[in-house]
């Protein structure tokens, strides 16, 4: 049986834990080779293990987001080696804090708004004209049901991440008459550090875990995908599909 994303290159960003790690597990199992984005080497490592233990590839990226000059070199190292890129999955987030809006420390607005909205800018920059290489370039970017509503204490994340879909599909509208295909997915909740510091009486045991999040990120990667500048919640596909197989 063909897997379903062979000969493909996906770079996948906060790669070394969670939902990333999971989505480059999947991809790699699907016959992509991974270009896997985190700060920390030791997740990176205990990933690329984990993906040659299954036959897969991967390069491994230890690269802090925040280094937008490091984005760029990204880019050019990309293109001289593969000459175009497949599929980007902009994945790196933080949480931030919860808190007033005037009790915010003004270092740690920046650092959440660098990660979140502007890693993300500059990889569109320096990635975009790879995905155009591609014969069918997929961008996927992470988002959150945050950024559709007000929440007391929550303004950072709900911000960031309400403005990264601005971002993003502003450059989807800008792509659309190309063979590259952008959308955003809202994980919701899911067995995850991040959730766990929003939530830490929550029991993670009744959430879905990681792994299982990543299978509604495989068809927006897929050549046959015709969704663009939509916003897919991970938890609606999933059920769909759960739904079908009955």
């Amino acid at each position: 049986m063909t897997k379903r994303l062979a000969g493909k290159l996906a770079l996948v960003t906060g790669a070394s834990r969670g939902i990333g790690a999971a989505v480059a597990r999947l991809f790699a199992r699907e016959g992509a080779h991974v270009v896997a984005v985190a700060r920390t080497v030791g997740g990176l490592e205990a990933l690329d293990d984990q993906i040659k233990a299954e036959g897969g590839q991967a390069t491994l990226v230890p690269l802090d987001l925040a280094d937008g000059a490091g984005i760029d070199r990204l880019g050019a190292a990309l293109h001289g080696k593969f000459g175009k890129l497949d599929i980007l999955v902009g994945n790196a987030a933080m949480l931030g804090v919860l808190s007033p809006v005037g009790h915010i420390d003004p270092p740690l607005f920046e650092k959440t708004l660098a990660l979140n909205v502007t890693a993300n800018y500059r990889l569109i920059r320096s990635l975009d004209p790879l995905l155009r290489l591609s014969d069918a370039g997929r961008a996927i970017f992470v988002t959150s049901g945050a950024s559709k509503h007000a929440i007391p204490y929550w303004s950072l994340y709900c911000a960031t991440k309400a403005a990264l879909e601005s971002l993003v599909l502003c450059y989807a509208a800008e792509v659309a008459s190309t063979k590259v295909r952008v959308n955003l997915i809202n994980p919701g909740p899911t067995r995850t550090k991040m959730r766990a510091e929003a939530f830490p009486g929550e029991d993670p045991m009744r959430l879905p875990t990681a792994d299982a999040i990543a299978e509604a990120f495989l068809p927006l990667a897929e050549e046959r995908c015709a969704l663009h500048g939509a916003w897919v919640a991970a938890d609606e596909y999933l059920g769909a599909r759960q739904a079908a197989r009955h």
